[in-house]
């Protein structure tokens, strides 16, 4: 049973600053911050950190950048400390259920652990190949843990003959970057009609297409693998293509995206599904009624939010800078009385090198209709682009151009009309005009869907991912 507390909205909240108990699932970026934050703010109850791999919080974008280069090493990516959390870590068991009711969080060691306060860090995970004997095979990997960038990046220095990378998004584009960069021939499959395209939209796509082609790349889009085939060792030895070719390779990497770690908390009545966990603008998340919890609070990967700067949608942002944001509003939020609460108002931020090419954006490009190249020209791959949604600016996006954001972004918080007239800046005057951004369906995913429904309502389908035949 909880344990009892006192009933008067401020003195609970004295109490729980005082002596509650605070669990955070998902010992990570947004667990790590949140931990932080919680000290700062001065929680000085007992605080506990759970996380199903051994390790304590790394940092993940260098594991496709200079990891896979072999310039850092996978165990030298922990995370900086801004202060000592003073938490208890419960580190490689993960979380297996949530009793609500009875406020404890189920282990996957038989424990059960006790909260006042939970905040939800889960994350995503990588997507596998859909074939579980083909995901078996020797030489095929994925790319998400600590654990995935050491065994990959000892694989490359080995020197394979060829490299396959099945999806050409941001993660497998850079890791084809990095083939690249050591000298190993490398493959990339993507179902899309350009690299890039789901995130940044068909113009850009082209860019990143040529960009690619450019450097060594053998780029097949608009063609999915059907199957992957390995020798009687049972090593990878080939990949099979939907227009009939096969590619010899000795790696495979599997970059499909990602799908969100809510699978523990099914049948726990929180609002979860395979799109996140929703949650209102302060974090507290929602029961499957739709009702707003005031003990549950989620952040970063695995949270869907509403953003007020993008229509109330509900957003679930794989970035960086997301997950520290809304840790922190998190954090603030559940040791703080109502009217000291605070939205996450975070504007999405995104950045990604890959073939020499520094990628960022702002906002939230897949939304937008339209693209106006506003500096520099998309053939000097350096250039900005801004992104129009229904007669406002949404969205921009640079390669080798990033002065220029933080001044896009501010635009974004104005809803500044798109086109925007730029008196002052440096915009070409070439009778550049607006162009479609191109966006693939959003409802078509990379390899064959099949639906089925959740269990949480009709309106709510879960996508099993298949290659065609």
């Amino acid at each position: 049973m909880p344990r009892r507390h006192p009933v008067d909205g401020d003195r609970q909240l004295e109490w729980l600053r005082r002596e509650g108990r605070i669990v955070i699932v998902g010992a990570s970026l947004a667990g790590l911050r949140a931990a932080e934050t919680l000290r700062e703010e001065g929680f000085a109850g007992s605080l506990t950190l759970i996380g199903d791999e051994p390790y304590e919080p790394y940092d993940r974008p260098p594991l496709s950048k200079t990891v896979l280069l072999g310039k850092a090493a996978a165990d030298r990516t922990a995370l900086p400390r801004r202060r000592d959390p003073e938490a208890q870590w419960r580190l490689g068991v993960a979380a297996t259920g949530l009793d609500m009711a009875a406020r404890r969080v189920q282990l996957a060691d038989g424990d059960e652990v006790p909260y006042d306060r939970l905040l939800i860090a889960t994350g995503v995970r990588s997507r596998p190949w859909p074939n579980e004997s083909e995901a078996e095979l020797d030489g095929v990997f994925v790319l998400r843990t600590r654990d995935d960038a050491a065994r990959l990046n000892s694989r490359l220095t080995q020197g394979p003959r060829r490299v396959v990378v099945i999806g050409a998004g941001f993660t497998g584009s850079e890791i084809a970057s990095a083939c690249r960069e050591r000298g190993i021939a490398v493959t990339v499959a993507e179902r899309g009609a350009a690299p890039l395209v789901g995130a940044l939209g068909g113009v850009i796509g082209d860019v990143a297409a040529q960009m690619q082609r450019e450097q060594g790349v053998d780029l097949r889009c608009g063609v999915m693998v059907t199957s992957l085939e390995g020798d009687s060792a049972g090593r990878v030895r080939s990949a099979h293509l939907s227009d009939g070719t096969a590619v010899e390779a000795d790696i495979v990497v599997i970059s499909l995206g990602s799908t969100r770690n809510t699978e523990w908390l099914a049948g726990s009545g929180l609002g979860a599904g395979p799109r996140g966990i929703a949650c209102d603008a302060g974090c507290r998340a929602f029961d499957i009624r739709g009702i707003v919890t005031d003990d549950v609070f989620v952040a970063g990967d695995v949270a869907r939010a509403p953003h007020p700067l993008f229509g109330y949608q509900f957003l679930s942002l794989e970035h960086w800078g997301n997950a520290v944001s809304q840790a922190e509003i998190a954090a603030h939020n559940m040791v703080s009385a109502g009217a000291d609460r605070r939205p996450h108002m975070w504007v999405p931020a995104f950045w990604s090198s890959q073939f020499g090419v520094n990628i960022k954006s702002v906002g939230v490009p897949p939304m937008g209709e339209e693209i106006l190249i506003s500096q520099g020209a998309l053939a000097e791959r350096k250039f900005t682009g801004v992104y129009g949604h229904q007669g406002r600016v949404i969205g921009a996006v640079t390669f080798d151009n990033s002065r220029w954001l933080p001044f896009y972004e501010r635009l974004i918080e104005s809803s500044a009309p798109f086109p925007p007239p730029f008196p002052t800046l440096d915009r070409r005057s070439d009778g550049q005009r607006p162009l479609p951004a191109d966006f693939p369906d959003p409802s078509v995913p990379t390899h064959g869907p099949t639906v089925t429904l959740s269990g949480y309502s009709p309106a709510d389908r879960r996508l099993v991912f298949t290659p065609g035949r």
